[in-house]
């Protein structure tokens, strides 16, 4: 069922095209996944997602299980009939909504309680206890019925002493070897509920060593993919790059790889050179909130002055960008006004010109000519412009 098979490798990176398939549909890599943590991608509908060439969307588990019940949403049929998204959707494993709940320090979390059974942790809604192991996640995220589902792990913090991150990425492998014993449990007892693939993750922090040890023992357990987690949390970007480069000889090269939490287009492009095929991250869709678009020129802020009396588009060299009839005056009037108009425009926007780009890419690797689109990109794209 969870089939993936590389298409083309291109000659000059590690970037490589293929298809992986799900009970939902075929996803077509590099593919970058629009975040809707509570079961929608803010602002925007299914038919949206749809018209903006969205391949799989994500749902987070953590907060879906707190509110409003991963029973009510199997009693309802499960996301993909909750929601009406018909295509692949992932969930994580709320663990890192968990971790990053406390003050990360180089010692680890220190508003959690962590044992070797699983952590407990307060709701930030209101402060009641609440206990995740790896079985009960997995058993949430049944419940949900991704189509791609993940691991309980432990995401230390970047700065960890060694000797955390090392104890972290232990207990983070013990637990995923529960998560997949149960998962094959459950999966072994369903009768008309479609199959789903579960990932392990990759943690280390920044230590090369542990980040090997980790890929190499995660491999071994034979899982449809792999995720690669603790990274874009705050380190340097040359380090999250550096991670990535020693990590590639070392994942199973038939596998999709899955880099959590990243998705700005240069990163994308980075991380796309080094092999990673699947990403998620909630940034498009957030500083679209804060009135920034995305353009082959880099991103801006339509507040500025600049574009009061601007009667271009968002983006004037896609005619097909779903928001191409509106000017940048009349967005930022919107977005000025706080109407929630202007809002959903910039989301669609920033959605369309991600996925476009990872089409892009995706025809590039295609054609062989990935490197030279990387370079030609990079040079007029500008992450902060007027």
């Amino acid at each position: 069922m969870f089939e993936f098979q590389i298409l083309v490798k291109d000659p000059n990176s590690k970037a490589r095209r293929g298809v992986f398939n799900t009970p939902h549909g075929q996803i077509q890599t590099p593919i970058f996944m629009p975040v809707g943590t509570l079961g929608s991608v803010k602002g925007v509908s299914p038919e949206e997602l749809k018209m903006v060439n969205s391949q799989i969307i994500l749902a987070n588990t953590y907060h879906l299980y707190l509110r409003p019940g991963d029973e009510l949403i199997r009693k309802m049929g499960g996301l993909h009939k909750w929601t009406q998204w018909d295509g692949p959707i992932l969930t994580d494993s709320g663990g890192f909504q968990v971790f990053s709940m406390g003050k990360g320090t180089k010692t680890g979390n220190n508003r959690v309680k962590i044992s070797e059974e699983g952590v407990e942790f307060k709701s930030h809604l209101d402060g009641n206890k609440h206990y995740f192991t790896p079985e009960r996640v997995i058993d949430i995220e049944h419940n949900l019925g991704a189509d791609i589902i993940m691991v309980l792990d432990e995401c230390a913090p970047h700065n960890s002493e060694k000797s955390y991150a090392r104890a972290a990425l232990e207990r983070t492998h013990r637990w995923a070897e529960r998560c997949v014993k149960h998962h094959n449990e459950l999966e072994k007892q369903k009768n008309d509920r479609p199959a789903q693939a579960l990932f392990p993750i990759i943690q280390g922090t920044l230590f090369e060593d542990l980040r090997i040890e980790s890929a190499q023992f995660l491999s071994r357990l034979n899982t449809p993919g792999i995720a690669i987690g603790g990274l874009s949390v705050g380190e340097e970007r040359s380090e999250m790059y550096r991670i990535l480069d020693i990590l590639e000889p070392h994942y199973p090269a038939e596998k999709p790889r899955y880099l959590m939490g990243v998705g700005t287009p240069i990163d994308l492009l980075e991380s796309i050179e080094r092999g990673v095929d699947m990403f998620d991250c909630v940034h498009a869709t957030r500083v679209a909130r804060h009135g920034c678009f995305y353009n082959n020129q880099g991103r801006h802020q339509i507040k500025n002055e600049t574009y009061k009396m601007d009667e271009l588009p968002l983006d004037p060299e896609d005619p097909n960008n779903p928001t191409s009839k509106f000017s940048r005056s009349y967005i930022r009037h919107l977005v000025k006004e706080n109407e929630m108009l202007g809002v959903r425009l910039l989301t669609l926007n920033n959605l369309y010109f991600l996925l476009k780009l990872m089409e892009k890419i995706r025809n590039s690797i295609s054609a062989g000519t990935f490197s030279t689109f990387k370079k030609d990109f990079l040079a007029k794209f500008q992450e902060d412009t007027v």
